[in-house]
């Protein structure tokens, strides 16, 4: 990757913040921030705690299909810890690249971890994707309208994956035969496979649902008093705008949420307050990350330490 591909996420982001500020002012910011007290908090590490469980219970289930070993636990405590890394580092992937290359090292095989983590990410992202759509085809919301288009899109898009995956481009032992039957053969053992598949399906549901009742956490805690029927699409369009590059999560969900809550009727600032501390609770539940990083730092260090240090 170039310096410029490198940085171009970022950029984006501080632009979209920059352009969000310069509309609406500082003041929604600060009110976002000064909104957030002790029951959001509490409330935002108990919905953290059950999503990042059922995240990492579907880590579990694609590593295994893999033929990779990872307990609950284990999965637990480095989900923690991925998601705090993404949440305070700039390029907001780089917690699930550590996991991933932490638990092939573990495994003595780095290559098959990291792709058990892409498959994993891309299995919740698909189906964060569908439960949107289906939201957003029933409930009102500034692009119902243009929801048929879109829907239609998807089947389409799945349709051709479908079609170039059956494409077979030279012989068995081409490049773009050795890909596809490696990337066939992922799908089939790690996510569609009919043991798997439900599982997956169900710990994604809850992790979406967590992540949508975060957010109307926020609007709450901001003083936002619309209905949940008409604050759930909202939440679903902002938190979808999560998966572009961002500043540690920064950027797209403020200029998401300024957007889809103006278009609402709510106002732009309301929505950028409600990102704002949406963001605060993310990062709160993302604390025992920082936690699971430091212990398992420390053995590490003392490890190479001189001898005398570690007998001082």
């Amino acid at each position: 990757m170039t310096i410029v591909g490198r940085w171009a996420g970022p950029a984006v982001a501080v632009a979209v913040l920059g352009i969000v500020v310069r509309r609406i002012g500082t003041g929604p910011f600060v009110d976002g921030l000064e909104a957030v007290d002790g029951r959001a908090l509490l409330a935002a590490m108990t919905i953290g705690f059950v999503t990042i469980a059922c995240c990492a219970w579907r880590w579990t289930i694609v590593a295994r299909g893999l033929g990779l070993r990872l307990s609950l636990p284990e999965a637990v405590a480095a989900y923690y810890r991925a998601l705090f890394l993404n949440v305070t580092l700039p390029t907001g992937v780089a917690g699930d690249v550590h996991r991933g290359v932490s638990h092939g090292r573990d495994a003595h095989d780095v290559g098959r971890a990291l792709r058990a983590v892409v498959w994993e990410r891309g299995a919740g992202q698909a189906v964060q994707a569908v439960l949107a759509i289906s939201v957003l085809l029933v409930l009102p919301s500034p692009v119902r309208s243009a929801m048929p288009f879109v829907a239609v899109a998807a089947a389409a898009l799945v349709a051709g994956m479908v079609l170039v995956g059956r494409v077979r481009v030279g012989g068995a032992d081409s490049r773009w035969m050795r890909a596809r039957n490696a990337v066939v053969s992922d799908l089939r053992s790690g996510v569609l496979h009919r043991s798997a598949l439900p599982a997956i399906v169900l710990a994604s549901t809850v992790a979406v649902l967590g992540y949508a009742l975060l957010f109307l956490v926020a609007a709450r805690t901001t003083g936002v008093t619309a209905p949940i029927s008409k604050l759930l699409p909202l939440a679903v369009l902002a938190t979808l705008a999560m998966v572009l590059p961002s500043i540690a999560g920064w950027g797209p969900r403020e200029g998401a949420a300024v957007w889809v809550f103006s278009a609402a009727g709510l106002g732009a600032a309301a929505g950028a307050a409600t990102a704002v501390a949406y963001g605060v609770l993310v990062l709160a539940a993302s604390l025992p990350g920082g936690v699971v990083l430091v212990v398992g730092w420390l053995p590490r260090r003392a490890a190479f330490q001189p001898k005398g240090a570690a007998d001082a």
